[in-house]
């Protein structure tokens, strides 16, 4: 499994951007960035396609391993937005649903 922070840190670092520059264009401040980094905390889904948005990269591109592109089908892009939409909690319950099946 990827790490958030890691992956967040190095593509910061590959656009040059300081932790305020990825803030200013992700629209977060730069303070929940950096409680992120000093508690060990990762950003919800909410917040990591705020982050993709700002470093101009889809969800499938953050969590794609190596160079391949990732391509999704239209049921796929539905069932993320839907994801994307729940609480936390909602999200628990769904995958705990998952799991049972």
């Amino acid at each position: 499994m990827k790490d958030i922070l890691k992956e967040i840190t190095r593509l910061r670092l590959e656009r040059n951007w300081s932790e305020y520059e990825l803030a200013k264009n992700s629209g977060l401040s730069q303070s929940t960035i950096s409680t992120w980094y000093r508690k060990g905390q990762t950003p919800t889904i909410q917040t990591l396609e705020k982050i993709c948005r700002g470093l101009g990269i889809t969800l499938s591109q953050f969590f794609a391993e190596g160079d391949e592109p990732i391509s999704l089908t239209q049921s796929q892009k539905e069932m993320l937005d839907n994801w994307s939409a729940l609480t936390p909690e909602q999200q628990q319950i769904v995958m705990n649903l998952l799991k049972n099946m």
